[in-house]
């Protein structure tokens, strides 16, 4: 009886470690619960490659996207104008995408290339590119990562980013929440409990490990080969718990503005971004995603009808007019974002020519439900070609979205040579 395994007792102690990762990886937004102090001196993490995600839901109208003409010539659509004080820091790309079906069911794929219902059996599982490089470089800053959205609209909230180990990372819903996590100090209540919290985790995480550990010695090969990925995933959170502890004692940075109100989904975007770009600034972290969801409401810009309504255009003129002046509002603040980054110093070049700033979607086209030919633009931080590519996008020359998304990662110092569904770095 003694040299039996007691499965279910081994069973829920695995199941109270799979209960604190999804708790735990969130240490990259929210139990972090701040941001990395501005150092006292100047041009903290000056230089350093940083990276930020900015993605759409329900994708933008294709035919008011793309040029024509490629290269350096490229014409200014109605959905480019916006970008025109731009237009020299970025590339746009077409043909890109993850050679996937689903619709709104795998929009989730857009950083990662993966379904998460495919993905269980891979090491990485359906890690997004954002958790890719912050496994790598996020312990230099107080947080890994930020993932910024919204928990309102069509299939759920926030889906942009998930972790190797399958699990969602939730979003920091408004900018009143991001402005607390960047600026506001713990009360001393607050900090006792979280050392509490981190003593807790502490003992529970020594205790499953010495279980899994007498474990390895007494199972088979294929158990000894799912231990592997549980104690992998077991390092993961025991890096994730001494983050925070390192940064708990830090100072956060002054506020330059008092704390914003929440408002709606349209109007809060702007400061959305202003926050984003003082997170890099003050180098509170070098990685973060923006997500644009179904809570974007169009009556915000005396538009009655719904945003998923209206994606369903069915080709109604009246329609798609409304969807372009959404979507021209969305890439006019994604431009006044690239614009402030281009504005701060940072060292001896500026904040955007040390961030590669991605904004696209996992939908092509919202009306047909597809999920090919995704738009996608590249700014700053190695990116800023000023040139319209375009890639073949069926047959053997095919090249999967996951190749940008790795020469990315490889500029940013990850030393890997594949992600996700890449098959080599994008040339």
């Amino acid at each position: 009886m003694n040299n039996k395994i007691n499965r279910r007792r081994f069973v829920l102690r695995s199941i109270a470690g799979s209960l604190a990762l999804p708790g735990l990886p969130s240490l990259m937004s929210s139990a972090l619960a701040g941001n990395s102090a501005i150092a006292q001196s100047r041009g903290a993490g000056a230089g350093a490659q940083r990276f930020v995600a900015v993605g759409n839901l329900l994708g933008f109208q294709l035919k008011h996207f793309f040029p024509e003409k490629t290269g350096k010539e490229f014409e200014e659509t109605t959905l480019l104008k916006p970008l025109a004080a731009n237009r020299n820091q970025l590339t746009v790309y077409r043909g890109l995408d993850h050679g996937l079906r689903g619709g709104h069911f795998a929009v989730h794929t857009f950083l990662s290339g993966l379904l998460h219902h495919e993905s269980k059996n891979r090491t990485d599982g359906n890690v997004t590119i954002d958790q890719f490089i912050a496994d790598e470089i996020g312990n230099q800053t107080r947080f890994p990562s930020l993932t910024v959205g919204s928990e309102g609209g069509i299939h759920g909230g926030c889906q942009l980013s998930w972790t190797k180990s399958g699990v969602r990372v939730p979003p920091i819903t408004g900018p009143a929440e991001l402005f607390d996590r960047l600026f506001v100090a713990d009360s001393k209540q607050v900090q006792a409990r979280k050392v509490k919290e981190n003593s807790l985790q502490e003992s529970i995480l020594d205790s499953i490990h010495d279980e899994a550990r007498s474990l390895s010695k007494r199972v088979n090969s294929e158990d000894k080969a799912k231990l592997d990925e549980y104690f992998s995933s077991i390092r993961d959170v025991e890096k994730r718990l001494k983050l925070r502890q390192i940064w708990s004692d830090q100072p956060k940075p002054q506020a330059p503005f008092d704390k914003p109100a929440d408002k709606n989904t349209v109007e809060d975007l702007p400061m959305l971004y202003e926050l984003i770009a003082l997170a890099l600034q003050t180098d509170s972290t070098r990685i973060a995603t923006l997500e644009i969801g179904g809570s974007f409401l169009p009556q915000h810009l005396g538009i009655n009808k719904s945003y998923h309504g209206l994606s369903h255009h069915g080709n109604n003129d009246e329609s798609i007019g409304y969807l372009v002046t959404l979507e021209q509002y969305q890439i006019e603040q994604f431009g006044k974002f690239l614009t402030r980054l281009a504005g701060i110093p940072d060292g001896e070049q500026t904040l955007l020519d040390s961030t590669a700033v991605l904004f696209g979607s996992g939908m092509g086209n919202a009306n047909s439900h597809t999920n090919s030919d995704l738009p996608i633009i590249l700014a700053g931080g190695g990116y800023a070609t000023g040139e319209f590519r375009k890639v073949p996008s069926k047959g053997p020359g095919k090249v999967p979205l996951c190749n940008l998304f790795l020469d990315i990662a490889q500029k940013m110092g990850v030393e890997k040579d594949s992600f996700g569904t890449s098959t080599g770095r994008f040339s």
